[in-house]
């Protein structure tokens, strides 16, 4: 059974509207380039309790539904990162310096240094201060970070933390795990890749090319509470898939009506869809354009 993946957005920019948030829709391709979708997403704040009690639900369904969650941001060393500390106490465990995060950031600290024509000081004080980035709840694994090497890191279900060796090498959890929290930076450029990681070298079992369909109408003029009845049919007669009504009151060229459709697997909507329309045909209605997706 393929799990419901989620989302958590963190940072204070996102809730003030200094920044509008990219991941969800990108996730949303993302999942839907490997024939997944995405379930649900939460949205919170730089407040430690408040972030501390999403990610408890999150390590939750995880654990007891086989969830997959992905978490964006808070996870640097500034005041107002929290999101590594919150993930530890909602674990129930100490944070620990990972140490192939350890190894990954004094070689972008030297990177860096060559790139700018200065000497290698690992012992500088905001060099030590750097590797706080590598100070993940006791035993998480890591993601490989492509843009800067500064890795994130996860937390799989049904391994106990405390059983997990701090050193697990990037991957080693292989393609068969299934229910997981994944914690990547804030910055699209960093997170984005590192989402396509876990996708391909946890998940790519779940990959299928044609796992998921939509199909519309156009419906002129009419009114959901109408079509109701309809829609309850509808499922009730195929109950893989999911009917959904999109109404618009001021639309520029079809003006007030309703996107009716059915969405889930292609054998199963290609199924469903040719009742609703039927369904529709017994309404004196206009029906507009029909959509695939």
């Amino acid at each position: 059974m393929t799990p419901n993946f989620g989302l958590v957005i963190v940072g204070d920019e996102i809730m003030s509207g200094k920044r509008v948030d990219k991941h969800l829709a990108k996730i949303v391709e993302l999942l839907h380039a490997r024939g997944l979708s995405l379930s649900y997403a939460d949205y919170v704040g730089d407040d430690p309790q408040r972030i501390t009690s999403t990610l408890a639900r999150a390590f939750a369904a995880a654990r007891d539904n086989g969830d997959v969650v992905f978490s964006c941001g808070g996870i640097g060393a500034t005041p107002d990162d929290h999101t590594r500390q919150c993930a530890a106490r909602a674990l129930g465990v100490e944070l620990a310096l990972h140490p192939e995060a350890r190894r990954l950031i004094m070689e972008r600290i030297q990177d860096t240094a060559k790139e700018q024509g200065l000497a290698y000081e690992p012992d500088r004080h905001d060099n030590v201060h750097r590797l706080n980035m590598g100070m993940f709840p006791a035993g998480t694994s890591i993601i490989p970070n492509p843009y800067n090497k500064i890795p994130g890191f996860y937390w799989r279900a049904g391994v106990s933390p405390q059983a997990v060796e701090p050193a697990t090498e990037v991957g080693a959890a292989g393609a068969d795990s299934t229910g997981g929290v994944y914690f990547f930076p804030g910055f699209p450029v960093m997170a984005w890749p590192m989402a396509q990681w876990v996708l391909d070298t946890h998940y790519a079992h779940l990959h299928q090319a044609l796992a998921y369909a939509e199909k519309s109408v156009i419906v002129m003029g009419s009114m959901e509470a109408t079509l109701t009845p309809l829609m309850l049919q509808i499922e009730a007669s195929h109950p893989d898939i999911k009917v959904f009504s999109l109404p618009s009151v001021d639309h520029p060229q079809y003006g007030r009506h309703i996107e009716l459709g059915v969405k889930g697997a292609p054998q199963a909507v290609n199924a469903a869809y040719p009742a609703l329309l039927a369904g529709l045909h017994r309404f004196d209605l206009k029906l507009g354009p029909e959509l695939v997706r």
